[in-house]
């Protein structure tokens, strides 16, 4: 049958990828200034508004107002260069050079994150005119309409919510630890090649740059969950969210040194296999028991059913319960094969105390723990903002009822 590949085609259907989303968002935003810009400025071609919402038009309407507040703080600043630069001296190669330097040293003290070379670009523009105070003041209306338009577009229309995606990169992160664990279980048992052994270890090695990703894609769903109008318990989802991936985090790295473990035994025991039979059947035991545990344990963060969630978690409780138990009898069995065969026994002690790890990161109490101390963390931070608020304005109260009549007439 034909399959219809249309670029078109496939870019409606992907309308829900945050790329898509912010192609759409930034082109209406730009267009909309431009059209405001054309009968408020004096321009003939006012490009400044368009160009300031496609800067300030994000993905998330936190950032949106973040990016909106910093544009406009770097075009004021470098106007007010330009004006000041401009009331002095002329444009020469030795004045242009020192607004640049100025700019760039004024724009780290205001705090306007990446558009630091805004502040410069608007005052070089700016300088370069002979009529400074009219363009000045263009430049500057241009750039309020833009933000304006852009911070309005975000808030009329307001930007979605990206925990499900978020949601979806960490079962992807879940499911290839799951794939990684249960291949160790299929190999234990027989004889492994060291090579075979090392490429394990890079597959391991290869999940830091998949929490990498995971970790981009949650800090854009945590931004998405601020001052987000269709959100009602934003903070208890990116507490979830992040909480669950510290501990995925944690058990990935320690996957890791279970594949280093395992190299090096493969290394020692060239031409053997890594353990007995029955103990390599017990650890393969082990090894599923844990991949199934990290699956529900990501389906449980990632839920927002609550039956689900309760269903991930018994089921969390019982591979949890079974892979202690599994574990308990690979110990007794590394202990009786030690006795007979001495050698390496430190890395059967490692391997032991890495799987102990990753049960305890993934154990139901230890999880509610985090969740109560990180809830509590931000109920103190957000505590203390509001007192030093509070704070601020009694004295402002206060300066108020110490001043005569006269200090208070406008």
């Amino acid at each position: 049958m034909w399959e219809f590949t249309d670029p078109l085609f496939d870019f409606a259907r992907r309308r829900r990828e945050p790329a898509v989303v912010q192609t759409l968002r930034s082109t209406a935003a730009a267009v909309i200034s431009y059209v405001v810009a054309l009968h408020l400025s004096s321009e003939p071609a006012p490009l400044t508004a368009p160009l300031t919402a496609l800067l300030v038009v994000q993905v998330t309407l936190y950032t949106t107002l973040v990016t909106a507040v910093r544009r406009v703080n770097s075009v004021v600043v470098g106007v007010l260069l330009a004006v000041g630069f401009s009331s002095l001296v002329g444009l020469t190669w030795w004045s242009l050079g020192l607004i640049i330097l100025a700019a760039l040293v004024v724009g780290r003290f205001v705090k306007v994150g990446e558009f630091v070379p805004e502040v410069a670009i608007s005052a070089m523009l700016v300088l370069g005119v002979t009529r400074v105070s009219a363009t000045a003041w263009d430049r500057v209306l241009e750039t309020l309409i833009g933000a304006g338009v852009g911070m309005l577009f975000n808030m009329l229309l307001a930007p979605p919510v990206w925990v499900d995606s978020a949601g979806g990169a960490i079962e992807e992160l879940a499911a290839r630890m799951r794939r990684l664990l249960v291949d160790l279980g299929d190999e234990v048992g027989g004889h492994t090649p060291v090579a075979q052994a090392a490429a394990r270890l890079h597959e391991a090695r290869r999940l830091d740059h998949d929490i990498a990703q995971v970790d981009a894609s949650l800090r854009q769903a945590e931004d998405s969950l601020r001052l987000n109008p269709r959100v009602k318990e934003g903070l208890l989802s990116r507490v979830v969210l992040r909480t669950g991936l510290d501990t995925l985090e944690i058990s990935a790295v320690v996957l890791r040194v279970v594949c280093r473990s395992l190299t090096d035994l493969a290394k020692e025991r060239t031409q053997e296999h890594l353990f007995d039979p029955d103990v390599g059947l017990a650890l393969r035991d082990v090894f599923e028991h844990l991949a199934r545990a990290i699956e529900s344990f990501a389906v449980l963060i990632t839920t927002q059913v609550s039956a689900t969630a309760e269903e991930a978690e018994r089921r969390l409780t019982d591979e949890l319960t079974a892979g202690r138990a599994s574990r308990d009898r690979v110990a007794d069995l590394l202990l009786a094969e030690v006795q007979r065969h001495p050698r390496q026994w430190q890395l059967h002690g490692a391997l032991l105390a890495e799987v102990d790890r990753i049960l305890d990161e993934l154990d139901v109490e230890k999880r509610s723990q985090r969740l109560v101390e990180e809830l509590d963390r931000l109920s103190r931070e957000q505590r203390q903002r509001w007192h030093v608020l509070r704070r601020i304005r009694g004295r402002a109260q206060q300066a108020l009822r110490l001043a005569g009549p006269e200090d208070r007439r406008p």
